[in-house]
This record gives structure tokens, C-alpha cells and sequence, in this order.
């Protein structure tokens, strides 16, 4: 399980999501998070699905690695819609046991719920797979740039957050080499109760914390030995600038906003 988790790796390959301006995925993403939750009708869902295949398949990214994503998320995804469908009184009662029941409306409300969520863990992944860290900090410092008014450190702000999202995969890798360490040394991660197999965690989480708190000294003082001071002065190798892609993208993306406004309010919503 652990190395499914795919978050904060990047997918090298040469697609016109790839060459999109780093600030417009951002934007871009965000706005498909909340056209997501606009959907209240299946056929308005099936168009934000029909988006998302599309963007999957321009980004070329391998298919594998968009379903490898969802299943760190898959036990998540499969309690939420258990909660939808056992304790939703909506539609006809298929089935009824002291006071858990299963009617077709919680059937349909757990599906749709589960569609929403894939789509959104496809579309973040989207993101990531196909963004540079050191694009994402640029583009997170130039969006959130407005806020140094309010003397916030921008810059810094969006170092820790890129960092954060680009030491996973190094952190994942880490685990993965510590239990396989301890696995040979005879310790059982799978066996046992709840309890015993967290307990069996902890001579992982040691070593992992020491890893990390001497990756994060390392890094500090790479920066320091290069002069890194901040955001105050700093030149860019390459500029950000708009294209027509990220019109074009953004127009789409507007249509899209439009259709499942219209579908949300000429068809009867499931949620």
C-alpha cells in the first residue's frame, strides 16, 4: 500500500498539459474542486467526468498511474459511500435490519458521492504528474504574491509547501527501505491486532523521523552554502507567460461551468 501512494511525482513527458503555464493548472485545478461540488445532477457529474478523461489523456501520463493513485484513497472512498447507502431513508427500501436499511436513493447518493471523489483525487493528480516542483513553488509564490501587502512571506510560504509535496516520494521510499529492514530482522506488520501491529510501527517511525529531521538539515544547509536568503532579489531562469493554450483551456473550462449550471437546473438533483 504504501508504495502506491503517488503524490507529489512527477511523470516526464512532452503533452500540452505539460507545457500549460504552471499558475493556470493551479487555478485550473481549483476551479474543477468546486465545479465538482456544483454537480448535483448525474448528467452535469458525467460531463466533469468526460473533462477529466480527456485531461488524462492528453497529459499522457500512463493510465496505471492515475488508478495506482486511488487506492491509498480506496478504504476512505469505500466508507464514505458505505455511510451513504446504509443510512439513507431517500427512495425505495430494498432491504431493512434493526436500524440499518438500503433504499435506492442511498444507492444512487453513494455512487454519486464516489464519482465525485475520483474525479477529484484524478484531477490532483493531474496536477502533480505533470508540474515541476520548482514550477508549483513559482506559480504558488506568483498567485499568492498579493499577500506580501500584508508583509506575509510569500516565498517562504510556497518553499515549505513544494517541499513538503516533493520529499513525499524520497519519504515513501525511506519507509518502504525501513520495513523491509525490519521485516528481515524478523519483525510481522500484517499479523496480530490492531494494537500489535501498531506497536510493530514504531521501529519504523524511529529511524523515519531521524531520516527526515537529517534530510531537512542537509537541505538547509545545501541552500545556506549557495547563498539561498529568500524571494528578495531573486531572478528566474525562466519567465512564466500566458498562452494560447491556457486561454483555450480556461474558455473550456468556463463551457464546462456553464453545462453543469444549465443540467443542474433543467434536471432533478440526486443530492
Amino acid at each position: 500500500m504504501i508504495s502506491d501512494i503517488t503524490l507529489g511525482q512527477f511523470y516526464k513527458a512532452d503533452s500540452v498539459i505539460h507545457r500549460m503555464d504552471a499558475r493556470m493548472k493551479i487555478i485550473l485545478t481549483v476551479v474543477f474542486v468546486v465545479i465538482i461540488f456544483l454537480c448535483k445532477t448525474p448528467l452535469s457529474l458525467a460531463l466533469m467526468f468526460l473533462l477529466t478523461a480527456a485531461s488524462m489523456l492528453l497529459s499522457r501520463v500512463p493510465l496505471k498511474l492515475f488508478f495506482k493513485s486511488l487506492k491509498p484513497i480506496l478504504p476512505i472512498i469505500l466508507f464514505t459511500a458505505a455511510i451513504n447507502i446504509f443510512y439513507s431513508d431517500k427512495g425505495t427500501l430494498l432491504w431493512e435490519w434493526k436500524r440499518i436499511s438500503v433504499t435506492t436513493g442511498g444507492l444512487f447518493t453513494a455512487g454519486f458521492i464516489v464519482a465525485r471523489l475520483v474525479c477529484l483525487i484524478l484531477c490532483s493528480s493531474i496536477l502533480t504528474y505533470t508540474t515541476v516542483p520548482t514550477q508549483l513553488t513559482d506559480a504558488i509564490e506568483r498567485l499568492l504574491s498579493p499577500l506580501k501587502v500584508f508583509h506575509i512571506q510569500v516565498h517562504t510560504l510556497a518553499m515549505m509547501m513544494t517541499l513538503a509535496l516533493r520529499f513525499i516520494p524520497t519519504l515513501i521510499e525511506e519507509i518502504e527501505r525501513i520495513m523491509n529492514a525490519q521485516k528481515a530482522r524478523g519483525a510481522d506488520f500484517e499479523s496480530g491486532s490492531f494494537l500489535q501491529r501498531v506497536r510493530a510501527m514504531i521501529p519504523v517511525l524511529i529511524p523515519l523521523f531521524v531520516s527526515a529531521f537529517r534530510r531537512a538539515y542537509e537541505l538547509s544547509f545545501a541552500m545556506s552554502c549557495r547563498c539561498y536568503h529568500g524571494g528578495d532579489g531573486r531572478t528566474r531562469m525562466k519567465q512564466m507567460k500566458l498562452h494560447l493554450r491556457d486561454v483555450l483551456a480556461l474558455a473550456l473550462f468556463a463551457l464546462a461551468t456553464a453545462g453543469v449550471v444549465v443540467l443542474n437546473h433543467f434536471f432533478e438533483p440526486v443530492i
